[in-house]
């Protein structure tokens, strides 16, 4: 099972990897209930890190693995574990890793999902390796009705977890709220990570116009729609909760090649390079942006030397013109010109740094010539219903 065949060249990865992995538990999501944990337990499926294999690591229960590994079943039935979401949203992707289950993987899975505007006091603690579920969490369980929830995806077969095999992208066809998914193994095994990816959905009726707010952030319906270059870090980790832990939960890009043989600076002290590097996100709702924070947290020796952003507003169906086009659109403005940064460093910007600008939908964040950003914080004042034109305006997903 730990054999890893070379890598070959595979398809193009789907669209909806840039958006939000609104089960991971650094945002929050939680498995509340599983069947069996009798290798691994099921709470390794949301972790952030990606999957690792330790041939020599071994439990009292049996060969240690990074995911959720239940035993061979004896018994009538399959397997099946609820997830609560960190953050609410609607799913446009699913991606079920099962990295090293190569003789142990789960043949077959299936997803469904639940909206519950009041969630089940439902919890799972310690390590629950060598368990399986008590005659009382199933009764609790039971009182869900998961089991005639909405599917997100029927039962299809998953791949072993070679690497170049083992993510299993689902794209999903759901317009509706999602707060919790059932996991379906069929009929046992293992899985190494559920990532669940789509856009946080906030009740937008409850925040006054006057208040203060992260547009942009994943928790308030930000989302990342294309960027430039990520070759160490997505762009969409800087939307995520609190500051970076290290370098790899922010947006890093290469070194860029085109990068003069002797650098200049002009008399600001900004680099004078040909090149730049791009990061695009709708905001959680269109609002006017009144201050701003580019945060260099971890990044010491690879901040990029200066950033700019630029806002615009779009209808939907610019939107998909802009995304055809990778964001190559006329109509830009600039609201913080180009500004020194400085490593490893909360940078602020308000009215004095901004230039005036209307309502915003979408926003690009451009940094030269290259490196790394671990935050974006973009506050201001959601625009009331009636300031956005109805062609600007976003289709809220409904409830189930």
């Amino acid at each position: 099972m730990a054999e890893r065949r070379a890598a070959v060249k595979t398809a193009a990865e789907p669209d909806f990897l840039q958006f939000n992995d609104l089960a991971c538990e650094a945002v929050g999501g939680k498995v509340i209930f599983a069947t069996d944990e009798w290798f691994a337990p099921a709470a390794n499926l949301l972790k952030r890190e990606s999957p690792q294999f330790i041939a020599s690591a071994f439990t009292e229960f049996g060969k240690w693995m990074d995911g959720w590994e239940t035993r061979r079943k004896r018994i009538p039935g399959h397997d099946w574990c609820i997830i609560q979401l960190g953050v609410p949203g609607q799913i446009y992707g699913i991606d079920v890793d099962t990295s090293f289950f190569t003789g142990n993987h789960s043949p077959y899975v299936s997803i469904q999902a639940g909206c519950l505007d009041n969630p089940p006091n439902l919890t799972l603690e310690g390590d629950r390796t060598g368990m399986a579920a008590s005659e009382s969490q199933l009764a609790a369980v039971a009182k869900l009705g998961s089991e005639a929830w909405p599917e997100l995806l029927c039962v299809s077969q998953l791949k072993p977890g070679y690497s170049d095999c083992c993510h299993n992208y689902c794209k999903v066809n759901f317009n509706h709220r999602v707060t919790h998914l059932r996991l379906n193994m069929h009929p046992d095994g293992g899985i190494a990570r559920l990532r669940v990816y789509g856009v946080g959905q906030r009740d937008w009726s409850s925040v006054s116009p006057q208040q203060d707010i992260d547009l942009v952030a994943l928790t308030n319906g930000g989302v990342c729609l294309g960027c430039s270059d990520a070759h160490f870090g997505h762009p969409r980790n800087m939307i995520g909760l609190g500051r970076a832990v290290n370098m790899a939960d922010g947006w890093e890009t290469a070194r860029r090649l085109d990068r003069p043989k002797h650098l200049q600076v002009d008399e600001r002290g900004i680099l004078q390079v040909p090149g730049w590097e791009w990061a695009v996100f709708r905001l959680g709702h269109p609002g006017v942006i009144s201050s701003i924070e580019v945060d260099t947290n971890h990044f010491k020796g690879n901040f990029p030397d200066s950033c700019r952003i630029e806002v615009c507003l779009l209808t939907p169906e610019e939107e998909a013109q802009c995304i055809e086009t990778r964001w190559n659109s006329g109509k830009w403005q600039v609201l913080l010109p180009p500004q020194k940064l400085r490593p490893h460093h909360r940078h602020l910007y308000g009215a004095t740094e901004l230039l005036r600008c209307s309502v915003a939908s979408h926003v690009r964040l451009i940094i030269a010539p290259d490196g790394g950003v671990s935050r974006l914080r973009l506050w201001g004042q959601a625009a009331p219903t009636s300031a956005v034109p109805a062609n600007q305006k976003t289709p809220t997903p409904s409830k189930l």
